[in-house]
């Protein structure tokens, strides 16, 4: 086939061209591959569909999908799903200002509820389609699944499991401590904990003590005095020794609290005495856990983040009007001694909504976690972490958990527990699983409580809902058929991939460990691809507060898929942040081109597949390519595509084109004769090969130049072809021939350009080498050079040298 099958410019919207064959041909149907290695199963992230993507997000699915498409030239039968994460709050918060609707005062009736429901739902479809668009423009091979975690038959599934560990005992209801958002009304787990920095005041308060002494304490929560439960200091502080047992009183409110030990309190810290409140911080709750004192606990805020009764005079105020009125209070009764101005403090805020969280109790559903640490870490060691050091991230923050995980809200747009109560007896009814239930609707799927007998009008629905983790944390059980497919599940467990952020491996990656050990006793995962995030050219994080999003669409249209690809391929080392580069992208359409124009040199000679014979440039390059291929496979089945795309970017642009195409294009066309047919017949043979190894391997990462090249060449596509092998006769072979002619090359291309000559122009000299590889390659040089003469060897005198081991000695000063 000519050189004019294949055109001389890659235009970006022959892309769009081979999404739509792409999808003709259900090429990336996961049962259109045999899948003779086996089935791997990649727990494609669901994104939340908050809005737009940008580029990070865009790179970050790009790379798996990278690993999607090697997989499947390896052999493996691939089921890489996309579908949406649609529950949790971000939909509800984005209703209520666009709207103006408050969702707990519309829900207060069934039809209300079904109102703001439904407007959660076509704003989560609109971006949806924005999204899979997006994705598809990529040229991402997933396989789109329209039922995302809001569907019937994921909510079903997220119930049934619930089902299970309810009746194992693993989920129970009680009255605890939780972070709680004021905005959003609803508890926290403490993955979904967030801080920000924020200005503090340091107070300093007199507390009289019952033995006629006094203290000062300091403290950033003067609102909370109503809640001090103790004072305490570190028993190594030698200025309070001897006031451990004393009591101080509480100014205002009266009572008195014990003065206690504690090695938790910093004696450099204010005064190095601090009140234990309930709860100022996440130590007043282990304080007060350990002191047994948490069922005593004063809660001066309530669910609104306003004070409440206990409070006193402060009732009905917010946090911070709470705050200046006591300051005056303490200041006008004589015990306020003095306001500090502190650095910026760390502060705990709501993930979803910024808003400063709190500590208060309430009743909600907890799953047991705290008593299955160690055996989490022991199960997730048998995980294979890509890269490794990202592991220590997920062992930390088991070690540092102190609470069970609320998974009860009370929030809207998510699924509902299935949970009926009576309320003659109080019992908590759950249903059989199979179905998906939404309680505060449905009729109780109970003829009478099984335990009281009462009538079916006395069982009363359950309104609450699921924490988004506790949904997003079954989708390796959701991919892989649990429940529903046991064939497919038996197949998939044990060879399933997560890719995903190493921002979210305390919040998906560990809840999905956690409730697929707790269901199954297995590790959840084979292999965990953890990535960097996505970062502006400055290397900060992208949001939209500060004006630095950058649109993926625009590069798309103005440069191409591919070249976006080798962008997100190349940024970064797999698990580091990585930093957006246009021009690395122009780089990657420059690469393109770069393909282009070597397909369509090679395809003006015949492929020979006898009668050729090899010269050592050949088999130097054929040497340096199955090492390439060697190299190139080892990364990707890291799951790592940094190194493939710079591998194989080296060896096609400044091996291949840049030195050996150079090398042998007049054998290739072999005008004069000079080379024997077997000699010409052996660089078409070369050409070809190399040629083939390049699209193949790089087909992964630039699947729509490759495919193209390919389809043109070939007549079928390059993504129903297996990755090369490496070939080890080709590996033998040695590499020094095209070692020194890159030497070579490089020495005698700078010594012409120092002087302003074309690279094409004839150099009349002698051309000493003093390496013995040259003998084989000597052809070559004249050749490419026009030099009309080589010697091996070192030079006599006037000879100049132009890199080590190479010299020139120029027979005229005329060219």
């Amino acid at each position: 086939m000519g050189e004019d099958a294949i055109e001389k410019r890659w235009d970006p919207k022959r892309e769009v061209e081979l999404i739509a064959l792409w999808e003709s041909e259900g090429l990336y149907r996961s049962t259109t591959y045999g899948g003779d290695k086996g089935l791997v199963v990649i727990d494609t992230p669901p994104p939340y569909t908050s809005g737009k993507w940008h580029v990070g997000g865009a790179a970050h699915y790009a790379q798996i999908d990278m690993v999607a498409r090697y997989m499947r030239m390896k052999g493996y039968r691939v089921i890489a799903p996309w579908y949406a994460d649609r529950n949790g709050l971000p939909v509800e918060i984005l209703v209520e200002r666009q709207t103006g609707i408050n969702p707990h005062e519309v829900a207060k009736t069934p039809e209300g509820r079904e109102k703001f429901l439904s407007l959660c739902k076509e704003k989560l479809d609109e971006v949806e389609k924005d999204l899979v668009r997006i994705w598809k423009r990529l040229g991402c091979s997933f396989e789109y699944w329209e039922n995302g975690t809001d569907s019937q038959e994921y909510r079903r599934l997220t119930q049934a499991t619930f089902i299970e560990m309810w009746k194992r005992g693993l989920i129970y209801e009680a009255e605890r401590p939780v972070y709680w958002c004021p905005r959003c009304m609803t508890t926290l787990a403490e993955a979904e904990i967030e801080y920000a920095e924020k200005p503090a005041e340091l107070y300093y308060i007199r507390i009289e003590l019952n033995n006629g002494k006094s203290v000062t304490i300091a403290t950033t929560r003067p609102e909370l005095l109503g809640a001090m439960m103790a004072l305490a200091y570190n028993p190594n502080d030698p200025r309070y020794q001897g006031l451990e047992g004393a009591r101080g009183r509480v100014p205002i409110y009266g009572y008195e609290v014990p003065v206690i030990t504690h090695p938790e309190v910093d004696p450099s810290f204010g005064t190095g005495i601090e009140m234990v409140c309930s709860y100022g911080d996440t130590r007043d709750l282990r304080i007060l856990r350990e002191l047994g004192l948490i069922d005593k606990a004063r809660i001066v805020i309530d669910k609104s983040g306003r004070m409440n009764e206990l409070s006193g005079e402060l009732k009905g105020l917010t946090i911070a009007e709470a705050r200046k009125k006591m300051v005056e209070i303490l200041r006008s009764i004589g015990v306020l001694e003095k306001v500090e101005k502190l650095g910026p403090r760390r502060a705990p805020t709501c993930w979803r909504c910024g808003t400063p969280v709190e500590i208060i109790h309430s009743r909600e559903l907890f799953l047991k976690q705290l008593e299955f640490a160690d055996k989490l870490i022991d199960i997730s060691s048998k995980m294979e972490f890509k890269p490794e050091f990202h592991r220590q991230k997920l062992i930390d923050w088991i070690k540092s958990l102190r609470i069970d995980w609320p998974v009860s809200k009370t929030r809207y747009y998510a699924t509902e527990i299935p949970l009926w109560r009576c309320t003659s007896c109080g019992s908590y009814l759950v249903p059989e699983p199979g179905r998906y239930y939404r309680p505060w609707r449905d009729p109780p799927p109970f003829e009478k409580c099984p335990v009281c007998g009462a009538g079916k009008e006395k069982l009363e629905g359950d309104k609450r809902v699921f924490d988004t983790w506790f949904d997003s944390s079954i989708s390796p059980l959701y991919v892989s058929g649990y429940m529903r497919d046991e064939k497919l599940f038996s197949q998939a467990v044990g060879n399933i991939l997560r890719p995903q952020g190493y921002e979210i491996i305390r919040t998906w990656l560990y809840y999905t460990i956690l409730r697929v050990y707790l269901l199954l006793n297995i590790p959840a995962f084979k292999w965990v691809r953890i990535s960097g995030m996505g970062l502006d050219e400055k290397g900060e994080a992208m949001h939209k507060s500060k004006g630095n999003v950058i649109d993926p669409e625009p590069l798309l249209e103005k440069y191409g898929a591919d070249a976006f690809r080798f962008w997100a391929a190349g940024a970064a080392k797999l698990g580091y942040d990585y930093r957006f580069s246009e021009n690395m992208i122009r780089t990657g359409s420059l690469f393109v081109t770069k393909l282009i124009n070597i397909s369509r040199f090679i395809s003006r000679f015949p492929d020979p597949s006898e009668g050729y014979v090899l010269r050592a440039i050949d088999k130097a390059l054929l040497a340096k390519l199955s090492e390439t291929i060697e190299r190139v496979d080892k990364a990707y089945s890291e799951f790592d595509v940094y190194e493939p795309i710079h591998a194989i970017y080296d060896f096609a642009w400044n091996i291949f084109a840049d030195h050996y195409i150079e090398a042998v294009k007049t054998r290739a066309y072999n005008n004069e004769k000079t080379y024997s047919e077997e000699e010409q017949r052996g660089a078409w043979y070369t050409l070809h090969r190399a040629l083939e190894a390049i699209l193949r391997i790089l087909a992964p990462i630039m699947p729509f130049s490759t495919d193209y090249i390919w389809r043109t060449l070939k007549g079928r596509s390059i993504h129903l072809e297996r990755f090369p092998e490496e070939h080890r006769e080709w590996r033998n072979w040695s590499q020094e021939p095209l070692n020194l002619m890159i030497k070579v090359n490089s020495a005698v291309w700078k010594y012409k350009k120092e002087r302003n000559m074309r690279f094409s122009e004839k150099l009349n000299a002698t051309l000493y080498i003093d390496n013995q590889n040259a003998r084989s390659i000597e052809r070559e040089i004249k050749d490419l050079h026009r030099i009309p003469e080589i010697a091996i060897g070192k030079p006599g005198e006037n000879a100049e040298e132009i890199a080590e081991g190479i010299w020139i000695l120029r027979k005229s000063t005329e060219v």
